[in-house]
């Protein structure tokens, strides 16, 4: 099996997480969460930070990667 950096799986689990809200949110669905997700630029933000912790979480991946590559 094979392993993946531990930074990896949190930071990409707390994007998936991220990213529920503010998809419902840009869906028009965010009022039924809270009532500040109403607003489609709360969802916006919260899209935008999924991505930036999923891209976070790629960089310990892609050096892992990179050092198990090694010949």
């Amino acid at each position: 099996m094979r392993r993946y950096p531990y930074s990896f799986i949190v930071l990409t689990a707390l994007g998936i997480v991220t990213a529920l809200p503010g998809l419902l949110s840009l869906a028009g669905f965010g009022a039924l969460l809270h009532p500040v997700l109403d607003d489609p630029m709360a969802g916006l933000a919260f899209v935008v930070s999924a991505v930036a912790l999923i891209g976070s979480g790629l960089f310990p991946y892609a050096i892992a990667r990179l050092v198990n590559n090694k010949t």
